[in-house]
């Protein structure tokens, strides 16, 4: 679930925008950062490990100069955690081509043994963007002999369009190019969201801007235009003028996954209130709720994601609202952390209990989703410490049951709690005293409800069902053997059963 921006202005310089949309975005991923610039003929780039205020600074605007550009933040899914596998990647031929992802193909290793084989590219990293670049390089070779030089937006949208062929999975793409303009297109499902948006320029044209969420638009005075639609790709030339092909028929099927937790609550995606999202789980979830026959006494959110969730429970229920634990602002999301050591320590300095609001009582927590479970158990035992007399739990998403495969890090069922389990069993692995999942209709209400144009959505990590169609049980096989799921279970702790100690391999987010 990486964070892509791209911004194309007419007279401004580029850098000091791309910062600080990534700074909206910076919530998409930690892990790394990058930026390349245009001047219209040389590409400048700059990218690292570590958050954008670390790896940028004001100093760069002078060598990262230029009108059009792209930035990245980095949550690897595929591909190590060295800076080498930090976006954007480069190809010098046709044109010269930088470009960024965010998602995850699914059919990444037979296209690697195309393009390294058959086409006889090397490629530097493992990383499926990498193999992306690639292909799309190659299609647009092709359509330029196929049709000549003459007309370079022309060879770029058949490009896309034959990459989307070769291609499966999920990809909100946008992609810098020499001499062409920047250019950005999205899968036939739509499963990653990605829009667009223009600037009136003194009345002299407009500039535009792509991301991955359109808070990234707000603080450099762009408005958003609309959403980038499935199978489409958008190109901006560099005279300013926007261009728009339908390379691939598409149906929108966004992920919901990004309405629980991975999205910004101030975020419209595919014409979808994140908040609003969020305000209807609850209202939801307060449904399968006896507050009366439970005694509880509070409504304790896990902050930051479950507020919103938990005000409307508390709403719907009438119990008291309260906030009772306290975050540290300055330790990054968990679930999104690189590398198992680092969420087990940010867990353990992250969230500390307010004991007033927890002495003697009973107190409901209510949590966004609960993936492999640490953190959730850890609270709990939080809660205990602190004098709570009984702590129940609910999750305003069903439980997670299935890899994600289409851009979210949670490539094995070994990881999930819910795994193998009843509610019961989870509970108790929880050391909760009861335990309340959402509904899954009632989350895909949840979300249709802001946009009932929408049929579906990518459900995959609750119900199990591909949206894009590409996945069987072969594959999911091939997977839980691949060196990506070894390499993460084997830095897991050990399985316990003991509730006082860390349960299962992973931390869930907070």
């Amino acid at each position: 679930m990486c964070g892509i921006l791209g911004i194309a202005n007419r007279n401004k310089e580029a850098f000091g925008e791309i910062y600080d949309g990534l700074l909206m975005l910076q919530h998409r991923g930690q892990d790394a950062a990058g930026v390349v610039t245009y001047d219209g003929e040389f590409f400048k780039e700059q990218k690292n490990n570590g958050l954008v205020k670390d790896v940028f600074h004001a100093r760069d605007a002078k060598t990262l100069n230029g009108k059009t550009g792209i930035g990245h933040v980095r949550y690897p899914t595929a591909g190590s955690l060295s800076a080498s596998n930090a976006q954007p990647f480069f190809v010098n031929a046709p044109y010269g081509i930088y470009l960024i992802h965010n998602g995850n193909l699914t059919n990444a290793e037979e296209q690697r043994k195309k393009v390294t084989r058959k086409y006889s590219r090397h490629l530097r990293t493992m990383s499926d963007s990498e193999i992306l670049l690639n292909v799309l390089a190659d299609k647009i070779f092709d359509s330029i002999k196929k049709n000549g030089s003459q007309n370079p937006a022309k060879n770029v949208f058949e490009g896309v369009k034959l990459t989307m062929e070769r291609i499966q999975g999920a990809y909100s793409v946008v992609a810098l190019i020499d001499g062409v303009g920047l250019l950005a297109f999205r899968d036939p499902n739509g499963i990653r969201p990605l829009s667009v948006a223009t600037r009136t320029v003194d009345g002299q044209g407009n500039d535009y801007a792509f991301a991955s969420e359109d808070v990234a638009f707000g603080i450099t005075g762009f408005e958003k235009l609309r959403d980038v639609y499935p199978g489409e790709a958008v190109l901006i030339d560099f005279e300013g003028t926007m261009h728009s092909f339908q390379a691939a028929k598409g149906e929108l099927r966004p992920c919901i996954f990004e309405y629980v937790y991975l999205a910004r609550p101030d975020s419209m995606l595919d014409g979808i209130s994140v908040y609003k999202t969020q305000l209807r789980m609850g209202q939801a979830l307060a449904k399968q709720i006896d507050a009366a026959a439970l005694q509880i006494d509070s409504i304790i959110p896990v902050p930051d994601s479950a507020r919103p969730v938990a005000l409307e429970v508390s709403k719907a229920t009438g119990i008291r609202y309260r906030e009772g634990l306290v975050k540290n602002r300055y330790v990054g999301r968990t679930f999104i952390m690189p590398g198992q050591s680092e969420r087990q320590k940010s867990i353990r300095r992250k969230l500390n209990a307010i004991p007033l609001e927890f002495d003697g009582l009973n107190v409901l927590l209510i949590d966004d989703s609960i993936v492999r479970g640490n953190t959730i158990k850890q609270i709990v035992q939080m809660c205990r410490d602190v004098g709570a007399k009984k702590v129940y739990v609910a999750s305003a998403s069903p439980p997670v049951k299935f890899p994600n495969v289409y851009g979210i890090d949670m490539p094995t069922k070994k990881e999930f709690v819910a795994n193998g389990l009843t509610k019961n069993e989870i509970c108790s692995e929880l050391g909760a005293d009861a335990l309340f999942y959402q509904d899954l209709q009632d989350l895909i209400w949840a979300a249709r409800e802001g946009n009932k144009s929408i049929k579906h959505f990518d459900c995959s990590c609750f119900d199990g069902k591909y949206i894009a169609g590409d996945i069987d049980e072969d594959y999911l096989e091939g997977l839980e053997m691949s060196n990506r799921v070894s390499e993460k279970v084997s830095a897991l702790p050990e399985y316990t059963s003991s509730w006082n100690v860390p349960l299962m391999n992973d931390l869930h987010n907070s």
